[in-house]
Parts: C-alpha cells; structure tokens; sequence
C-alpha cells in the first residue's frame, strides 16, 4: 500500500465502518423507512445513520475541524481552516430502487483547496482515493484519466437534466460521486453536469486531478448548483467545443 496520511487514514476508516450500515440496510431495502425531501432526493435511516458514524469518526480524530454534509448542512467548529466535506451515499434513488451504484464520499478541504479525498463503493467494495502532490489510487493501484483523442471513440457520463442536447456518446449512472471516480480510472473518459452540490463532487475533484485530468474553475465556498465538465487533458478542448451551449 502507497503512504498516505493520517488524515486519509481517519477517512478511509470512517468511511469503511460506515459501509457496513449501507450493505446491510441495502440488503434490506424493503424495510426501510423512507421520508421525501425533494422531487428526485429522498433521505433514508441508512443516509443518517451512515452520516452519524462517519460525523463521529472523524470528530473523534479532529474534534476542531469544521464540517459540511449533506443531512446536517454546515457546522463550524474552531478550526474554520479544515473542513470534512461528507455524502454518506451519494446515488440515493440507485440505493433505494434495489440498484447496487452509490457510494461514500468525504473530502477534506483546507484552506480552499481540497487536499485529500475519497469515494467508496461499499458493494462492489472498490475505494477511490486521492492526496495532494501523491497521485489518485484505486483499492491501492495507480490510476490515470483515459489517453483517447478523438471525442467518437470515447464514453462521456451526466445527470440531471440537460437542456441543449450535446453530440456526445454519453450515458447516465445517478452517482456524481462515481462518475468523477470512473474519469479518474479511465472508464469514462469525462462527466459533465450541472446544478451540483459541492458534498457531490469534492472528493472527485481531487481524484480527476491528480489522476491528470483537468476541470473548470469550481468556487468550493458555493454549496450548491455547481457546474462541472471533467476529463483528460487530451480531448478537453474538444468536450469544451461540444459542450459550448451546455
């Protein structure tokens, strides 16, 4: 395993005691409880539930760094500097109609930078990770963004709702969080969306560039409706063609 610091470490553990909560409930997905917070966002038990552990975790370890998460918003604490930045299941609807692609995803940004990242996919147990100046890692390999050239050869991924159809082979998964984490391994070549919330995408963002990707300028002080295009530096200019009216 690649050196990583003690603060991936804290996450990487949150994260894993977390998941077991989402497996089990997942296997249950009949039992749970399930409340309507928005035309296509719905909050679960297992949401909370998760958000609670990793929130304790990662308190535990660093009882000042202040917190952004998805359920229980922000919370500034002494050091305003750190910031864990948490979806404790980015994929909702996939999780609640029985489809086995959602994940953990908790950033730490400092300074605002996002310096340390991470995205787990508890069922097929593949964890993403990232670090500063260390690279992007998948269950503990070396990973890359795609080196393909030309727009036709290529798969592109989005969600939500777009509003100029792009000339684009793309597809739609319902998980930003892996979406960004499939551009950072190679398996898509780029992601755009628009209308995100920063607990979406802030461990992705690390993964992409320090994987070799590139992306537009995000405002991580914005907490929502953040637009986001992602890809490798060899067809980024040409996505951006494309995506001109996006």
């Amino acid at each position: 395993m690649n050196s990583i610091s003690a603060n991936l470490n804290i996450m990487i553990k949150a994260t894993e005691k977390a998941s077991k909560i989402l497996i089990r409930d997942f296997g249950e997905i009949e039992k749970l409880q399930v409340s309507k917070k928005g035309p296509t966002d719905f909050v679960t038990n297992s949401d909370l539930k998760a958000e609670k552990i990793i929130i304790e975790e990662l308190k535990k370890a660093k009882p000042n760094y202040s917190i952004i998460s998805e359920e229980n918003g922000t919370e500034n604490n002494k050091d305003k500097n750190n910031t864990w930045i948490i979806d404790p299941i980015d994929g909702t609807i996939n999780f609640l109609h029985g489809i086995p692609h959602f994940a953990i995803s908790i950033a730490l940004k400092s300074n605002e930078e996002i310096i340390s990242g991470i995205i787990f996919d508890p069922i097929k147990n593949e964890m993403f990770y990232a670090e500063k100046d260390n690279g992007s890692y998948f269950n503990n390999h070396r990973i890359r963004v795609s080196k393909k050239n030309e727009i036709n050869d290529c798969l592109f991924v989005t969600g939500g709702k777009i509003h100029n159809e792009p000339d684009l082979p793309y597809r739609k998964s319902g998980c930003a969080a892996l979406d960004m984490a499939y551009v950072a391994s190679g398996r898509y070549d780029g992601y755009f969306q628009r209308n995100l919330n920063l607990w979406d995408i802030a461990a992705g963002i690390i993964l992409v560039r320090e994987a070799g990707g590139v992306l537009n300028d995000i405002n991580l002080s914005m907490h929502k409706n953040i637009k986001i295009i992602a890809s490798s530096t060899n067809i980024s200019s040409k996505l951006l063609e494309k995506l001109n009216n996006f």
